[in-house]
């Protein structure tokens, strides 16, 4: 009877074993909603004197800003809005916060001050049509920061304080009429600009606000040289450079000789893409650059000891310092994965004490989501394309429904880490191709270089490469492949249903370009700088008339046959929503089966999140109908 017993027990054992196998090998389908929802709390930031956190918290279905008070952990809802969310919001001293919402349908922002506890809320006045840039979030004095506004004329912005009492800005630094950037010192002095004439960036200086800018070095847009601080030498300042080199280095340059005398650090391989400094110590702080993944080159050791202290106690994560108090001893910090979307930390440099203040989406179960692969391959004119492969959850790479995911931009570039574009779509049983076609920023000028021009071209042919090298690597089934993309994203995936229909069976495209005529006149008139420019990186709409209208989808309607899906907001700043009409208008006529997701009230991105969530939710049911899936 024992023995029975023990047999009985251990069949049941066995059986409860494979069954438990047959579920975790079934993957959750998770909802719309829990990819796309707003985060509970997100944005944090910490006031100067360290003593107070805040956040964005979605209230009424827009994101407003909460304070908290460090020693009682007390909360206060400081903005109470309604119609529009918080774009961006930061510190304006230790009593005081500057945020920003939308004002108009061209990408401008009304500004705000209010104090910590949601008193005082004063508007900064600017007409409509006109937008404030940031350039010195808190003078030394604690009473004002320095704005940009192009109030007096539209194509270019002066400099203003802006008094954080009273909400007034008086005039500063009169545009001369080229400058299109200003750099203030620690001390929110001027004594460092940028001026273009549109083909040409000139870097100017002075050694005192007495003296009067004077130009130092001058260099073509397909070169950079970008200055951003001051270094304790007289004269010096920090800038990256890629002047006489491929890649974005970190150098030290003389304004007074006019050179770059000391190279800080470079990479053989990649750009460096962010420099952190320390006005606290007055040093460099560290860089980073983007290979495979995010990678870190410290020239502070503090910093580096407080990393190492971070990835001790928060191991496998990928660790980002958001902000901090003046006094560097307390950070905000966050973290992430490619299959997490992360948390935020508050971290005590002195004590080493790390606290968890909140997760992005605690909804969001890594081990439920899918594995971001850093891949290559050679494009059909030699170059090497960098991207990364999401492979859904549970499958083998092989004969699999794909999408194709091509980066909005162009000079811009996908990152590894969470994207929830990418989960949504490989938690629906797709393989996700994301491609850095050449014009992607991070791989060197000559690579970026490579774009201009080519939004039509050879842009196309890259990423059409990609679904070639899906195709031979037998990862993707040949007959299941869409694009899908978001701004020149969208641009791309219509025109690969153009000029490689063979290759795919349906796109979507979410905002994106259908006129290049349109596109380079929709600019705003802050933009009249770099209208040459423009001209030379797209396309020039009085000599290239021939290029601009085989780029353009609107011009090619002729030539789409595949299912399309279309999303659009009706208050876009950068497609014209009755082109978009009109365009949807003339495919239905030719009895191309095309669904239209048109939201009136949104903008180039769609900020409600009913709106967001109808648009995805559509978005996924029509990549089922069209290639079906491997849930």
């Amino acid at each position: 009877m024992l023995d029975y017993c023990k047999r009985y027990f251990l069949t049941v054992c066995l059986i409860v074993s494979a069954i438990s196998c047959v579920k975790s090998s079934k993957v959750n389908q998770v909802s719309v909603e829990t990819f796309f929802k707003n985060p509970e709390q997100s944005l944090y930031h910490i006031s100067p004197d360290g003593k107070y956190l805040s956040y964005l918290k979605p209230t009424n279905g827009q994101l407003n800003i909460f304070v908290q008070s460090l020693s009682d952990n007390k909360v206060t809802q400081i903005t109470r809005l309604n119609n529009q969310s918080i774009k961006y919001y930061f510190w304006a001293g230790d009593d005081k916060l500057f945020y920003m919402q939308e004002k108009d349908s061209l990408d401008n922002y009304q500004a705000y001050i209010v104090n910590k506890d949601g008193s005082n809320n004063l508007l900064i006045k600017t007409p409509l049509k006109t937008k404030v840039e940031v350039i010195d979030q808190i003078i030394k004095n604690n009473n004002a920061i320095l704005i940009a506004v192009n109030d007096r004329v539209a194509e270019y912005f002066d400099v203003y304080k802006l008094n954080i009492n009273t909400g007034e800005r008086k005039l500063f630094i009169k545009n001369p009429g080229n400058i299109i950037q200003w750099i203030s010192d620690d001390n929110g002095n001027i004594n460092l600009a940028v001026g273009s004439d549109g083909v040409n960036e000139t870097i100017y200086f002075r050694s005192d606000s007495k003296q009067k800018f004077e130009p130092v070095i001058t260099n073509n847009f397909k070169s950079s040289l970008a200055p951003f601080g001051f270094t304790n030498q007289a004269n010096h300042i920090y800038a990256l450079s890629n002047i006489n080199r491929d890649k974005l280095a970190l150098v030290d340059f003389d304004c007074k000789l006019g050179k770059e005398v000391k190279v800080i650090y470079e990479n053989a391989d990649v750009d460096i893409l962010d420099v952190v400094y320390s006005k606290t110590q007055k040093k460099l702080a560290y860089l980073t650059y983007e290979t495979n993944k995010r990678e870190i080159h410290f020239l502070d050791d503090k910093y580096k000891n407080m990393y190492d202290d971070l990835r001790s106690q928060i191991p496998n994560q990928e660790i980002k310092i958001i902000d901090k108090d003046q006094a560097e001893k307390r950070f905000i910090i966050r973290t992430y994965t490619d299959k997490n979307p992360g948390s935020y930390f508050l971290y005590q440099s002195d004590t080493k004490k790390l606290q968890k203040l909140a997760d992005l989406n605690p909804q969001i179960n890594p081990e439920e989501m899918c594995e971001m692969k850093p891949i290559s391959y050679k494009s059909r004119d030699g170059l090497t394309i960098h991207g990364y492969l999401t492979i859904p959850k549970a499958k083998k790479a092989k004969n699999l429904p794909c999408i194709i995911f091509p980066h909005f931009g162009p000079s811009q570039r996908n990152i590894w880490g969470y994207n929830n574009e990418v989960q949504f779509l490989a938690n629906k049983g797709f393989a996700v191709l994301q491609v850095n076609y050449r014009g992607s920023i991070g791989y060197g000028k000559s690579f970026k270089n490579a774009g201009f021009k080519q939004w039509g071209d050879k842009i196309q042919d890259d990423i059409a490469d990609g679904v070639i090298w899906l195709n031979n690597k037998g990862i993707a089934n040949p007959d299941k492949i869409g694009v899908y993309g978001y701004g020149f994203g969208g641009f791309s995936a219509l025109n690969q249903t153009i000029y490689y229909k063979k290759l795919y069976k349906c796109a979507a495209s979410y905002s994106g370009y259908i006129n290049l005529f349109t596109y380079l006149k929709g600019f705003p008139a802050y933009y009249k700088p770099y209208k040459q420019m423009m001209n030379e990186i797209v396309g020039n709409p009085e000599s290239d008339i021939d290029y601009l209208k085989s780029s353009s989808p609107i011009f090619q309607i002729d030539k789409i046959k595949l299912p399309l899906l279309i999303g659009q907001g009706g208050r876009d700043s950068r497609v014209n929503v009755n082109e978009t009409n009109q365009f949807v208008k003339e495919l239905r006529k030719r009895q191309i089966d095309v669904t239209y997701i048109l939201h009136e009230n949104e903008n180039h991105q769609f900020k409600d999140m009913k709106n967001r969530l109808t648009f995805y939710q559509q978005l996924g049911d029509f990549f089922e109908k069209q290639l079906g899936s491997e849930k």
